[in-house]
């Protein structure tokens, strides 16, 4: 059984069966299929990262994206325009050129960019003399992009229901069943639903449904603000991040542009967010694109982002025999949706964790293991 019918318990039910052969699986969601995160982000699918574990785990999930749509039958609109992380000083260009070599050795496409490459590949940021963020370079990963987010969850929740997995709305987990200390099943507001095994993924509500189960996570859960302006003709031809603040932005097919920034910083589940983080969001745009101040804010929402001591998420057994546990993704998670299906999937199966997500366990605390990737992000520097 899996808690959660966002995008990583599809994926986990779709490979429990597609690759394990275990069909007898129920995903047990307390709203609609995708209402949660996969349907509340912005979109973008990368793998450049720098520490070993996430090198090789985002690679084969930016690899399974590639071919996502040829293996579900379902057109989940991955458009690979490339992804510039923005260099606003010399040692963050010198950060960049580390994390570039190290995708290298790793087979990743990286390529790094001085400044006049990145003007001539993105001419509409703000190169004047008296700018507030000056842009020395950058790092092009061209297999980057962005992916449908609503046609990832409909594609995998068809595949798995096509494999013969029952997937349950509107049925929301008040509590586990305990057998001889282990976990045995749920108790739901349908009724009780008993199985051997039991996978939590619950984007922004782990520590609530993990503490039922006699779990404190170290985890906190805050809101993280996304943004659609009104439609443009095209401009923003590559994904963008800025490398002054957390802010990232790109264009929809539809002409809107797509930008988000930092959570709001307290803990709250109401999925709306507040007004300082948009001002700040903002400020960001027009400060690396002076041309769309003038646009018009579409629409915004908020997803309700697990986060961990070291930024980086948790898939593994926990502590009860029975329970496991993906959650933990901080901003990460929609572009780990099928690795993180993938190694859940394996992880339940066998009893025992993916090797690409050993490093992610759940203990690596207590052990004196913290996996920040984030301490060694471009945006460690600031202008």
């Amino acid at each position: 059984m899996i808690i959660g019918g966002g995008g990583h318990g599809l994926a986990t039910a779709y490979y429990l069966a597609a690759n394990h052969g275990m069909t007898r699986v129920a995903v047990i969601e307390r709203g609609y299929i995708g209402s949660g995160n996969v349907g509340r982000n912005t979109t973008l699918v990368r793998s450049n990262y720098q520490m070993g574990g996430n090198t090789a785990f985002f690679e084969h999930s930016l690899k399974l994206w590639e071919g996502l749509s040829h293996t579900l039958n379902y057109n989940i609109m991955l458009s690979q325009r490339g992804q510039i992380v923005l260099a606003h000083g010399p040692s963050q260009l010198d950060v960049l050129a580390r994390k570039g070599n190290t995708m290298l050795l790793n087979g990743i496409d990286a390529e790094l960019l001085d400044r006049g490459e990145v003007m001539r590949r993105l001419p509409y940021l703000d190169y004047s003399p008296d700018c507030r963020f000056p842009i020395f370079g950058g790092l092009l990963q061209r297999r980057a992009g962005t992916v449908r987010h609503d046609a990832v969850a409909w594609g995998y929740a068809r595949g798995a229901s096509e494999l013969g997995v029952d997937i349950i709305e509107n049925c929301e987990v008040t509590g586990f069943v305990m057998q001889e200390g282990k976990v045995g099943g749920v108790e739901t507001t349908l009724g009780r639903i008993l199985a051997p095994r039991t996978g939590i993924s619950v984007a922004g509500h782990s520590s609530r449904v993990a503490a039922m189960a006699g779990l404190k996570l170290p985890v906190e859960s805050h809101l993280l603000q996304a943004f659609v302006t009104e439609s443009i003709k095209p401009f923003v031809d590559h994904v963008i991040s800025f490398g002054a603040e957390l802010f990232y932005i790109s264009q929809s097919d539809k002409g809107g542009l797509v930008f988000g920034g930092h959570i709001d910083g307290f803990n709250n589940y109401t999925q709306r967010g507040q007004f300082p983080k948009a001002q700040t969001v903002a400020e960001c745009a027009v400060a690396l694109i002076p041309s769309i101040s003038r646009l018009r804010l579409l629409r915004h929402w908020a997803g309700i982002q697990d986060m961990t001591p070291d930024g980086s998420p948790f898939i593994g057994r926990t502590p009860v025999p029975g329970l496991y546990l993906n959650g933990g993704w901080c901003y990460q998670g929609f572009k780990a949706t099928p690795a993180a299906g993938w190694c859940f999937a394996h992880t339940i199966a066998h009893d025992d964790e993916h090797p690409l997500v050993r490093h992610l366990s759940l203990d690596r605390f207590e052990r004196g293991h913290a996996y920040d990737e984030y301490g060694l992000g471009p945006w460690t520097y600031k202008q």
